[in-house]
């Protein structure tokens, strides 16, 4: 088993132990989602977790779709760089997704930031983002702000975990 594999088993196996993918709608997090479109100026918001196959939304503003395949995922390009939040101020211009799905049809995503959700134990297990129409930036309040709300979204997330778990720390 490759290190990335094995890193990936561990994140999943976070995942699982929370027990919140397809779980009900829960309004703190609704909250946080608007509070997140709110204060970035943005249409769309969203708290997405990513499994093996897809990437699942925990709380959606804006936005109809509950789950997305995980190769269609913005938020799994998040994970790769877990303790930045990434922004595409435009992704007509950004290689990586000037073809996308979901830049080319609808939605028509044009600006995209996520802050990645982290586990006590450094494994990222999904991003709390903002989505728009048009490009954008943020500036660094916001960002920062962003990265609060993900803290917290996590606070709420390790709560689940059954009492006594004793996290897997992530191989670095």
């Amino acid at each position: 088993m490759t290190e990335r594999d094995e890193r990936e088993t561990l994140r999943q196996a976070a995942l699982d132990r929370l027990h919140v993918v397809d779980s009900p709608e829960e309004r703190a997090y609704d909250d946080i989602t608007r509070l997140a479109a709110d204060v970035c100026g943005t249409p769309m918001a969203l708290i997405s977790l990513s499994d093996h196959e897809r990437q699942w939304f925990k709380s959606r503003v804006g936005i109809q779709v509950q789950e997305l395949p995980r190769e269609n995922s913005f938020c799994s390009h998040a994970l790769l760089t877990p303790h930045d939040v990434m922004v595409i101020e435009d992704t007509a211009k950004d290689d990586r997704f000037a073809s996308h799905p979901l830049v080319t049809g609808t939605p028509h995503i044009r600006f995209y930031a996520g802050a990645p959700l982290l586990t006590q134990a450094g494994h990222a297990m999904g991003a709390i983002c903002v989505v728009d129409t048009v490009p954008r930036q943020l500036d660094a309040k916001q960002l920062q702000t962003l990265q609060f709300m993900a803290q917290q979204v996590m606070v709420m997330l390790e709560s689940r975990e059954p009492p006594g778990t004793t996290p897997v720390k992530s191989p670095n």
